[in-house]
């Protein structure tokens, strides 16, 4: 299961866009929202080089691939298809640098692409079960192969001075971030549904107006 993605510059960690979850487990979402916070910020200094890798934390793994100095990064249980998940994150790379690639070096706040959780959700959901036919054909394709990624563990990575606890000590920061981002996306998604049935809605009331008008001239 596909529980977290985000996307990041790498040059400075600057969040870019994020895939909204549920709201189910929010304090454990949080703790790996920072988590992920924190390898960018790891990334940005060049500390980890290697631009694709798993790594292992609790019961999850985080996957990410770096490309166009971005970090696209998921995390998902470890049961989940490695060939698989890098397959998800191809797709979000190749659509994110059509839609935003000219935009990504000037992004000067954080989450600048918001609108991108909707091609995320869309995403996510064609990749949530592996047992299906498109999915099945995609583990089965010889030319994509992942044997060569390194795997490593969470608290290696972060290293010396960002261990766990600090991470727990953090999370509630995050949490405010984590409602105004979702604010902003309920209220994209609520302009996005007026802007597609407000035409419709027009035209209803005008031939109900024209109805009520003729039934009152006969």
């Amino acid at each position: 299961m596909i529980k977290l993605t985000m996307i990041a510059r790498v040059t400075d960690g600057l969040p870019l866009a994020e895939g909204l979850d549920d709201g189910r487990d929010q304090k454990d979402s949080d703790f790996y929202k920072q988590q992920a916070k924190l390898l960018f910020k790891n990334l940005s200094r060049g500390h980890n080089e290697a631009s694709r890798m798993s790594i292992e934390t609790g019961p999850n793994f985080f996957h990410y691939i770096i490309e166009g100095r971005v970090c696209y990064l998921t995390m998902c249980d470890r049961s989940y298809p490695r060939k698989l998940i890098f397959q998800y994150l191809e797709d979000l790379k190749n659509e994110f640098e059509r839609v935003n690639g000219d935009q990504i070096e000037t992004a000067a706040r954080p989450y600048a692409f918001i609108k991108f959780d909707t091609f995320i959700q869309k995403t996510k959901k064609l990749y949530q079960d592996t047992h299906t036919q498109r999915n099945l054909a995609k583990l089965n394709d010889e030319l994509y192969e992942v044997h060569q990624i390194m795997t490593r563990n969470v608290q290696e990575v972060l290293g010396v001075g960002q261990k766990l606890d600090q991470v727990s000590e953090m999370s509630s920061r995050l949490t405010s971030e984590t409602r105004i981002y979702a604010d902003k996306a309920k209220d994209l998604n609520r302009q996005a549904l007026i802007r597609k049935w407000a035409p419709v809605a027009i035209v209803i009331g005008v031939v109900l107006l024209l109805f009520w008008v003729k039934s009152k001239i006969w």
